[in-house]
This record gives structure tokens, sequence and C-alpha cells, in this order.
């Protein structure tokens, strides 16, 4: 088990201390990270209160932007009345936080039983609708740690690219270069790049990063929100490798989406439908390029078991897409 430093501990005592709570026998529970640097505990001073702390220890200037946009995004959308954790206590310069305990059930977990399947996404998407157009208002980009929108550079640096240098070469083993997928992933970055992008977009909405309590939904790992459009986060969601939902599944949820766009803005419906399969395909690369790069150079081999039915997502993706300027990609991916 991870322990905390002891001026870590320091921190957490002197916030319980703060508020009336038992600090005698304290432990840390440690809590899985998954792609994160980031290290987790549980903190029950009592035996119906708890907190997560947080430390990512702020080691270079990405760390550190990413520590403020956990924090100010966060609050941003707590106070937008959302559900996402408090942040009750933090110190930026060491990147410790103290925040509400949303529990252990994910998405993932709790939509194994299918029969509550559909009803919980439904909730998941009512409250991603929630985040997109009231997180935006008053959403200030110079919280953003990595970019300020999701844009062509996004898609072509931290997803085509990714997938192509991590899957395809170092995971695949396959080669470094390949000059035959350039035009197919300008194009497809341009084609995505043309939805409109004037919402927030929180950019890893899958079911791991969704809390289910007493059939409540509570969203977490915000840090790397910022504007962008409205289908990349229901893809997310939809293609998401951990839950294996049936095409019939993932199209009653999009139908579920299209119902709160159409109330929403009925002129947003139909460019919805066209860029969505395009910023799919961008998160399928993102995907396998983030599982590959987990796997095999950080050692998390937990992930390797979702690089075959990611991949079949994307193969799936691109045979719905019939879009001839993407035959290379597709060829790759079937080689």
């Amino acid at each position: 088990m991870d322990l905390p430093d002891p001026q870590f501990s320091e921190f957490v005592t002197a916030f319980l201390k703060d508020r009336g709570l038992p600090v005698e026998d304290l432990q840390f529970h440690s809590l899985p990270s998954d792609g994160s640097k980031r290290l987790f505990w549980r903190l029950s001073p009592q035996s119906d209160t708890s907190f997560v702390a947080m430390e990512n220890t702020p080691t270079d200037d990405f760390s550190k932007r990413e520590n403020v946009a956990y924090l100010m995004i966060g609050r941003h959308l707590f106070q937008k009345d959302l559900p996402v954790p408090e942040i009750h206590h933090f110190d930026l310069a060491n990147g410790w936080f103290i925040l509400d305990d949303f529990g252990d059930a994910s998405l993932q977990e709790s939509a194994l039983p299918k029969e509550r399947r559909i009803s919980l996404y439904e909730s998941a998407i009512e409250i991603l609708f929630r985040i997109q157009t009231e997180g935006v208002e008053g959403f200030n980009t110079e919280w953003c740690c990595q970019t300020e929108r999701y844009d062509q550079y996004v898609m072509q640096r931290y997803e085509a690219n990714y997938f192509r240098d991590a899957f395809l070469h170092k995971y695949l083993g396959l080669k470094k270069d390949w000059p035959e997928l350039e035009n197919p992933f300008n194009h497809l970055a341009a084609t995505a790049s043309r939805a409109d992008n004037q919402f927030f977009l929180h950019r890893d909405f899958q079911s791991r990063n969704i809390m289910v309590s007493a059939g409540k939904i509570g969203i977490l790992d915000w840090q790397g929100g910022r504007l962008g459009p409205l289908a990349y986060d229901l893809a997310s969601l939809l293609i998401d490798p951990y839950t294996g939902l049936s095409s019939s599944e993932r199209d009653e949820i999009y139908q579920h989406y299209l119902r709160f766009l159409n109330k929403y803005d009925p002129r947003q419906v139909e460019p919805f439908r066209k860029y969505f399969p395009y910023l799919a395909v961008q998160r399928n690369l993102q995907i396998l390029g983030a599982f590959s790069f987990l796997s095999k150079m950080r050692g998390k081999t937990f992930f390797e078991d979702y690089i075959s039915p990611a991949l079949k997502s994307l193969r799936h993706l691109l045979e719905d897409l019939k879009d001839p300027q993407l035959s290379p990609l597709k060829e790759a991916v079937h080689s």
C-alpha cells in the first residue's frame, strides 16, 4: 500500500481537526489511479464520514497547470450544482487536495446487470448534457491545462499520432512511419473540426469516471476540460470498451441524447448526426493510443485487456462510415 509522506499526512490531519473530526488511528486507504500518475487515498475519520485525499506532485509545468485546472474547473462545475465532488481543502504548491468521497461503484461495475444498464446510462446522459451546456456558461479557458479548445491540433497530436506511434508502432511492433495515413488523418481531423465546438468538453467521459451511489450519478476527472463539440463526450461513453455496450444499447442511448439535444436546439441535431461518426473515430484512436502506452510504457497491464475490443470498435466505426478518404486507415487496422 502506498503511504503518503508525513507532510501530506499533516495537511490532512490539520483539515480534519479544523472540522472537529477525530484523527486518532486515522488510516489512509489507497485507491486505484487507473492511467494517472496521481495518488488517491480514502480517509474515514468516523463511520459516517469519509473524504478522498489526492496528491499530484507538481514536478513539471504541465502538472502545475493540471492542478490549477483540477481546482478551477472542479469549483466551477460544483458551483453550477453539477454532480462533481466538492473540493474542501487544497495546497497547489504541493498538489494536495481533499474532496468529497463518491464511493467505489463506477458505472462500469454498476452497469453489469443488463436490466439496470439503460436507466443508468440515461441518467448519465442527462448529467452529460447539463455539463456540456451549463458548464460552458462562465467557463474560463485560462483554466485549461492542455489546450483551450478541442481542435485539429489536439486531434492530430494527441489522438491520431498517438494511435500511430503508441499502438501501431510500439504496441503492435509495426513500422514507425506511416505516410499513407497522413491524408486520412488530415481529412478526419478537418471533418471532425467542423462540428460546433462552443460547449464544455470533459474529454474523458467514460464509465470509470462516472460514479453511481444510491442510483445517483457523480462525475470525476474533469481536469482535461476545455471547449469542444457535443458529440465527442457522447462518443467516449458509447464506445467505451470497459462496458461493452451492444449496438442496440448504443443506439438507444444515442437516441436518448438526441431527444435532449432536440429540446435544447433542434438546429443542432443534423450537424450533430453528421459529425458524430468522425468524432467517434477520433476518440477511438485516442483510446487505442492511451491503452497501448499505459500497458506497454507504464506497465499498467490492466488496460491491455481492453485493446482488442477497442480495435474491434474502430473497425466497426470505419466500416459504418464508408468514407473512401479513410480507406488507408481502414486497411491499416485490418492488417
